[in-house]
């Protein structure tokens, strides 16, 4: 954060990788950010962020005089100068990922030019998805097996709101334009005047980032989550889909002899920002029907946009005999006749979903203008004359023309409809249950929620298969039911008004039993949803995955579901809660036995699965390279086909900038194909007997710690940051899925938040030493060799296991401990730690590493130098919730606490 700070990281950087070009990026932000601070705040707190950063370093080089120093410096600090420490060293994080992005991005084009391929490609480099689909090749795909294939590929990404998103959109769009100043500055061709005026460009972004707050003063709601959706889409999505599809055309063409055709889109996009009402009263049907206006409004905008360049470009006079019938036989500019009637219709429909949405929000529905049919209601209708201007340039001789803008917005019609990104809906399976209870009750046919399982099935497949209504649409009336009974109603009701294309698949959380997906059905039906969602159990708890296959044998063997899923069937499957549950290693096997399951069953019955995959972005919550995940799914699991979550925290690091969303679309196709082509081959025996062993051994460690620990809902709420998260104004969605309770009512997610503040990081290890440890004194160390070298499954997990230990810190946690933890509990600290290190070095015997990350050391050295600026945002965390739980907080002391939150999420790069 000043010039001298920065010089070490530049050093650190200069001796390990050699790379300049990174070691200036964050030489020019330090410095910025060092001027900005000693221009508005003064010397004073310059030499103070100074001498705070050189104490940490040397305390982190083992000098003890230097910690105990930090500590006393830090104590003696107010509040107010507190809140300017803790926002210098997050900020300095802010831009250093920032600088990383930029330059991850930078290095992957030098890899894709130096990546010469002397028979393919006229400029003699290959994209990534050229060397993907050549690796395919030479291991024996046919040329026309991978053209079908990657035509037939459906990989759908859902935006989630994050529950402990940190960064303000105020402050994200100002890093962004941080990184488009950093790659201007890359140009070769630069004159000195223009380089200094990029740098006076970046020292006012840095300024204007310095100067803004970086706390939210006011919770978001689900319409400002599913604004920061279509953000994402706006910025970088809506110009890196066009562009990946040329990739994937030209690779296709050079590889196959095929490109890719229009109509085909391998990758779209679905959101669960306003649909997800799963332990969240805010998320109402007025919220979900707000959120589908919005995004068919901005779709609607940016659709008239592209289009009017589009008339600008099509002024041709030569056109097609079916063009001109359209247009009339005499029109001198016919694309631009068709074009015009196309942006009339656009408007009015922008006007209509406008009003609309006015409407809606005032509550006044009776102001709900008509749908008049010279409205875009469906994405087809602003195909067809788009493909009409295609065919008759094609049919012209101007087929280059065709291939620019035009088969641009063909390609966003494909994948982002009308809607952009299509709305799932995601409520809790109990929720339903009490609604068909609630009408059996209020009908005289009895109480089903005590009726077993049989018996419900039974009602409901009578009940979906009667045409006769079971409810009219005034039930419930006046006190007749209970409000979560009528949110429910309502919610059903709001859907069946509402555009299909905004709709994606209805998703029950917590599902179990056939009855959980029955009870969708028959609401859906009952409230008159004119076209059915796909409905999607979630299956998420370790005991609710080994019995997920036979949950969904059961519905296939009913007559009716089985007719009406036109042989497919989605199954979302969750990382998060399962994790939670279980802990990392017996939840991933759980996960994988539940696919492989799942797989069979379906083949069997003869119906397409899409598996939805509910990863979060930490290691804990099921994420880590994307790339290395795919390939390690089950044989048969992927087959064309996948569902992923992309949340928070993770669209911003993934889709926030260009080049990033570039890398992570082509990531996706690269890697669904392989799985799909060349599967993994499936685990040998005595590797299942062995991963059996260490899920079962695991598992009870986990909740020998978690559950049965007596003194550990006390500890963990001393020792982590827990109780204060919810001053965190960061998300829509309350923290718990009920108040009270303890670990069990917390969701997944700040769970995960808390332990990665304090660096302990415990749910990603948690359990996985005292499997291992067993399986070493079975003997069993070849076999875990052999599964750690042969088999990806294994590999992936442990690999994102050593990867956790390469952030994590048990001597900060201590620190923690010594300062906020109750003396009767410090001795449950003392035995994770040990338990920690035990882990670590058992997990680096099998992964055949000396150190964490021995095999990544760009990755390894990142974190190292980073360890400088986020050590002194522990400590500083650390007095500062001794003040606010001795009763000394100030309105200071509240904010510094939520900044060093913000800054140490920064600096581990993900938060829950």
């Amino acid at each position: 954060m000043t010039v001298s700070a920065t010089a070490q990281v530049h050093q650190y950087y200069s001796l390990n990788t050699g790379d300049t070009r990174l070691r200036a990026d964050v030489r020019v932000l330090g410095a910025l950010l060092g001027d900005t601070i000693r221009q508005q705040q003064g010397a004073d707190l310059y030499d103070l962020v100074e001498k705070v950063r050189l104490l940490a370093r040397d305390a982190r080089h083992g000098d003890t005089a230097s910690g105990e120093a930090l500590v006393a410096l830090l104590s003696a600090q107010t509040s107010d100068r507190l809140v300017l420490l803790a926002r210098a060293f997050a900020q300095f994080l802010n831009l250093a990922n920032i600088a990383e992005q930029h330059h991850q991005i930078r290095r992957r084009r030098q890899i894709a030019a130096a990546a010469f391929d002397e028979q393919e490609g006229e400029d003699g480099a290959r994209s990534f998805l050229e060397a993907e689909f050549h690796k395919l090749l030479d291991d024996g795909v046919s040329p026309a097996e991978l053209h079908q294939r990657a035509l037939g590929l459906n990989i759908e990404l859902v935006l989630t709101a994050h529950p402990t998103e940190i960064v303000r959109r105020s402050l994200s769009s100002k890093f962004l334009r941080i990184q488009h100043l950093l790659a201007e500055n890359d140009r070769p061709d630069l004159s000195r005047l223009e380089r200094q005026e990029i740098r006076d460009a970046l020292h006012r972004a840095v300024a204007e980032v310095w100067e803004t707050d970086e706390i939210r003063r006011i919770r978001l709601t689900p319409v400002d989550e599913a604004h920061n959706g279509l953000l994402t889409v706006e910025q970088t999505l809506w110009d890196a889909v066009p562009d990946l599809y040329r990739r994937l055309d030209h690779a296709l063409e050079n590889c196959t002899g095929q490109g890719l055709p229009l109509g085909p889109a391998p990758i779209r996009f679905g959101s669960w920002m306003g649909g997800d009402r799963d332990g969240n009263p805010n998320a109402t049907p007025q919220v979900t029907r707000e959120v589908c206006l919005m995004s068919r409004i901005r779709a609607a905008e940016l659709y008239f946009d592209e289009i009017g360049e589009l008339y600008q470009d099509l002024s041709m006079q030569h056109a097609s005999t079916e063009l001109l019938r359209e247009v009339g036989l005499d029109e001198g500019e016919p694309y631009r006749a068709l074009l015009k009637t196309v942006l009339g219709r656009l408007r009015k429909t922008i006007r209509h979903l406008q009003r609309t949405l006015q409407a809606v929000k005032s509550g006044e529905l009776s102001r709900v203008p008509p749908i008049r049919g010279e409205l875009y209601l469906k994405a087809d209708a602003l195909r067809a004359p788009l493909m009409l201007c295609y065919r008759s340039l094609v049919g012209s001789g101007n087929g280059m023309i065709a291939g620019g803008r035009l088969t641009d917005i063909l390609r966003r019609v494909d994948s982002f409809g009308l809607e952009l990104l299509k709305l799932d809906i995601r409520q809790e399976a109990d929720r339903h249950g009490a609604v068909i209870d609630a009408i059996t009750r209020y009908l005289g046919m009895g109480n089903y929620l005590e009726w077993n399982e049989e018996e419900k099935q039974a009602f409901l497949v009578r009940e979906l298969e009667n045409r006769r209504p079971l409810i009219m649409s005034t039930f419930p009336g006046p006190g007749e039911v209970d409000d979560e009974v009528r949110e429910v109603l309502d919610t059903f009701r709001m859907l069946a008004v509402q555009n299909p294309e905004s709709l994606g698949t209805y998703v029950i959380s917590m599902a179990s039993e056939p009855s959980d997906v029955l009870e969708v059905a028959l609401l859906l039906k009952e409230c008159r949803v004119r076209q059915p969602m796909p409905i999607a159990p979630l299956f998420e708890r370790l005991d609710d995955l080994d019995h997920a296959a036979d949950c969904i044998d059961r519905l296939f063997v009913i007559p009716w579901y089985r007719a009406h899923i036109n042989d497919r069937q989605e199954v979302m499957i969750g990382y998060s809660d399962s994790a939670k549950d279980a802990g990392k290693l017996a939840a991933a096997w759980g996960l994988y036995r539940a696919q492989e399951r799942l797989v069979e069953v379906c083949q069997r019955h003869g119906v397409k699965l899409t598996l939805f995959h509910g990863r979060g972005g930490t290691v804990a919550r099921g994420g880590g390279p994307a790339h290395e995940a795919i390939l390690s799914q089950p044989p048969g699991s992927v087959d064309g086909a996948m569902r992923v979550t992309e949340q928070g925290e993770v669209i911003q690091s993934k889709f926030g900038l260009p080049g990033m969303a570039m890398e992570t679309l082509e990531i996706y196709i690269g890697a669904v194909l392989e799985a799909t082509l060349r599967p993994p081959p499936a685990p040998r025996d005595r590797w299942r007997d062995q991963v059996d062993a260490l899920s079962r051994d695991s598992l009870e460690e986990f909740h020998r710690v978690v559950r049965h620990h007596p003194d550990f809902v006390d500890y963990f709420r001393s020792a982590t940051p827990e109780q204060e998260l919810g001053n965190l104004k960061i998300g829509s969605r309350p923290a718990r899925r009920r108040p009270g309770g303890g670990i069990e009512t917390l969701r997944a997610i700040p769970w995960i938040f808390a332990w990665t503040q304090t660096r302990l990081m415990l749910p990603a290890w948690l359990g996985v030493g005292a499997a291992l440890e067993a399986a070493f004194d079975r003997g069993d160390k070849p076999v875990l060799d052999e599964m750690q070298k042969d088999w990806p499954f294994f590999r992936a997990t442990m690999d994102s296991i050593e990867m956790v230990f390469s952030k994590a810190d048990s001597n900060v946690a201590a620190m923690y401990d010594q300062r906020l933890v109750p003396p009767a509990l410090q001795s449950l600290g003392e035995e994770l730690r040990g338990l920690f290190r035990q882990t670590m070095d058992l997990t680096l015997a099998v992964t055949g590493h000396k150190m964490p990350l021995e095999t990544q050391p760009v990755v390894l050295r990142s974190v190292e130098v980073r360890n400088t600026y986020v050590d002194p945002l522990n400590v500083l965390q650390v007095e500062l919730l001794a003040r606010v739980r001795d009763g000394r907080e100030d309105d200071a002391a509240l904010d510094a606490l939520l900044v060093a939150i913000n800054g140490i999420a920064a600096g581990m790069r993900n938060t829950g």
